[in-house]
């Protein structure tokens, strides 16, 4: 039978609980209520600790990240849980990157916390599968391409053709374990209108964020998501990665994670830095952005 102390215990606990507001807990408090750390428990098992403390450094480290709110940052981290996706920008599977975000309710600006799945996720993603044979997307310069036939997808590709620097275009293709086969060309004008239709910014035109240091590296991943959400094997896992990219996710009180708002623009004064891509051995890697304020550290209790 619980004693008068234990039963004080209980109960002020469970008041603690209904008059603690989530939204108003810092990151590390967040993630250490009993909800989401059983979230998290539940996702990764014994890999769990590990995983929150590097999410822990990762914002420590980023001043832009550190500033967005704390709920945005954890809702993102549990969606790369979820795809037992890293976080860490050298790998260059998925990221959390800060954006300015447009609150519908109260008409106000925040800094939330954008999941984005890089072009190293997909690929990860598409080989889990164990369906691909083949799987890969690349630039295409002046002289390489000599035919490409949207009916029949028949390109003609010459490697060593190339006249300049200048991109033309990129191609993506993709061959299935039962033979099936997929080529998908698209110019840099179709590419151009793509992200320009898909753009949050006031001025449509205005390259912005990844689009702006690293505009190749995008666009490969641009083709690359159409090209398997089309006609590629799509797991559960990727399903839900192609919905969950870049966008802001929020997690409800029973641990499920659902869109939220737009983002409507990418912070202004963030400073973007070269995404450095190395392929020499068929690993791409990503760095997103440098940051140039100093980290902050997390003191929440």
């Amino acid at each position: 039978m619980a004693t008068n102390d234990s039963l004080k215990n209980q109960l002020a606990e469970n008041k603690q609980q209904r008059i603690t507001d989530p939204s108003k807990l810092g990151l590390k408090a967040l993630m250490n209520t009993p909800t989401m750390r059983k979230k998290f428990e539940e996702v990764l098992n014994e890999n769990a600790n590990s995983f929150m403390a590097s999410v822990m450094t990762l914002v420590s480290n980023d001043s832009y990240l550190a500033d967005s709110e704390p709920m945005s940052i954890l809702s993102g981290a549990l969606t790369a849980a979820t795809l037992n996706l890293g976080l860490d920008k050298n790998l260059g599977y998925a990221y959390l990157v800060p954006f300015n975000s447009k609150n519908k309710q109260t008409g106000k600006w925040e800094k939330k916390a954008q999941f984005l799945l890089g072009y190293k996720g997909y690929i990860q993603l598409a080989q889990r599968s164990s369906q691909y044979k083949a799987l890969n997307v690349i630039e295409v310069y002046e002289g390489e391409l000599l035919s490409w036939n949207r009916l029949t997808e028949e390109f003609e590709f010459d490697p060593n053709g190339r006249k300049s620097d200048e991109v033309i275009g990129y191609v993506g293709y993709f061959e299935l374990l039962n033979g099936f086969k997929k080529t998908v060309y698209w110019t840099k004008q179709e590419i151009e209108a793509h992200r320009i239709a898909n753009s949050k910014d006031r001025d449509k035109t205005k390259k912005s964020g990844v689009w702006s240091s690293d505009y190749d590296a995008m666009a490969r991943k641009t083709v690359l998501r159409n090209m398997l959400s089309k006609w590629g094997i799509l797991s559960i896992e990727m399903q839900e990665a192609t919905i969950s990219d870049e966008t802001v996710q929020k997690v409800q009180e029973d641990g499920s994670i659902i869109s939220e708002t737009e983002i409507e623009e990418d912070l202004p004064e963030r400073k973007e830095a070269e995404v450095v891509i190395s392929d020499a051995d068929g690993e791409i890697q990503e760095s997103l952005f440098d940051d140039k304020k100093p980290p902050i550290k997390n003191d929440d209790k």
